[in-house]
């Protein structure tokens, strides 16, 4: 295995990468070899109730989040590798771990089966010992980086990870997150009042490597699973983040994440839940969302069937609708979200063709 790199950005260099990112000169038109679009390019793919979220930047280079599950005959890795090559790439530069529950980290070794990986990031070792399927997923993890054919990062809280195009700032890792507010945040959070105090988790959710993604004036929260009381310690007494236009709802919408004092303090304009049919898309966390300050939209990868009609959203912003998922042979309809540097998007439902148009702020 080639040894751990941490060929990334220090905290102390984010305000030059942030006011870099903010030019409209940064991006020539020599920096588009593949994207040709010259926008920024997510892929919300449907792994069942798993995350994989594929960026492709305006640079030409890709970050994969998470990988979905492994078995049911390389599903999730023949769906990410389809979503891929209709975005132009050959390889993924860089695949990024949340954590290694088997839902975001098993699907690595029929991944690379499937299509090169130029470098893994990841938050450092397992931490859960659970004998079970985190130690197997882990394990597995471990021998495709012992086969010496892609790079491995090791990510802090603070760091600027190295892709070109975008500016990807890891908020949490292992368990630990970012010491200060990032820039133009750090005001009192009204809404810490409103969300209870909850035990430490103990499992591998509350270690998940969480990243804030920025595009010229767009930012995308990226938490993965973690946790409700971290985002207690992340968001109180003081927001530390601000506000982003986009959140990719953690834990797949589950009740252990999504306090007040993370959904309503960041003022998204959109949420993308990356729920399966039966996994995810909690009653609570639906209901926070409905009343979160600023939302105009909650995107789903599918129908949950514990939202019922109730709660779930309408079904032109549900990808997969009811009755589907679960199966080999779900047609696992994605959702896309295509951004320009001015802060304006449209997200399509894959499934429908169905398009949403988000004006710049």
């Amino acid at each position: 295995m080639q040894s751990t790199q941490r060929k990334i950005c220090s905290a102390a260099s984010l305000a030059l990468a942030m006011s870099a990112l903010f030019s409209p000169t940064l991006l020539a038109a020599k920096d588009f070899p593949r994207n040709s679009s010259g926008k920024l390019k997510i892929y919300f793919v449907d792994v069942e109730g798993g995350q994989s979220t594929l960026f492709v930047t305006p640079a030409g280079q890709s970050l994969l989040i998470d990988t979905g599950w492994p078995g049911n005959n390389y599903r999730d890795a023949d769906r990410i590798a389809a979503v891929a090559k209709q975005a132009g790439l050959a390889k993924i530069d860089y695949v990024l771990l949340t954590h290694y529950h088997i839902d975001h980290a098993g699907g690595v070794p029929q991944l690379v089966d499937r299509i090169p990986v130029g470098a893994f990031i990841d938050h450092g070792p397992n931490r859960e010992l659970d004998h079970g399927p985190t130690d197997y997923g882990y394990a597995a993890y471990q021998k495709v980086l012992a086969g010496g054919k892609s790079r491995r990062i090791l990510a802090r809280p603070g760091d600027v990870l190295p892709i070109q195009g975008i500016t990807a700032i890891v908020i949490s890792a292992d368990g630990d997150l970012i010491a200060g507010a990032l820039p133009g945040a750090g005001q009192a959070n009204p809404f810490c009042a409103a969300s209870d105090v909850r035990p430490a988790d103990q499992t591998e959710n509350a270690r998940s490597l969480g990243v804030e993604i920025a595009y010229g004036k767009l930012k995308i929260l990226d938490l993965g699973d973690l946790t409700w009381d971290k985002e207690m310690q992340l968001m109180c007494p003081a927001n530390k983040l601000g506000r982003v236009d986009v959140l990719v709802v953690s834990h797949h919408g589950w009740l252990q994440s999504s306090s007040p004092a993370l959904v309503d303090a960041i003022h998204a304009r959109v949420a993308v839940m990356d729920n399966g049919a039966k996994k995810g898309g909690s009653v609570p966390t639906f209901e926070t969302l409905a009343k979160a300050p600023g939302l105009q939209t909650l995107w789903q990868l599918h129908y949950s069937d514990e939202g019922a009609t109730a709660h779930n959203t309408d079904s032109k912003y549900i990808a997969n609708p009811q009755g589907t998922g679960d199966g080999p042979s779900d047609e696992g309809h994605y959702i896309e979200l295509v951004a320009a540097h001015d802060g304006s998007f449209e997200v399509l439902n894959s499934r429908t063709g169905y398009r949403q148009k988000y004006p710049a702020p």
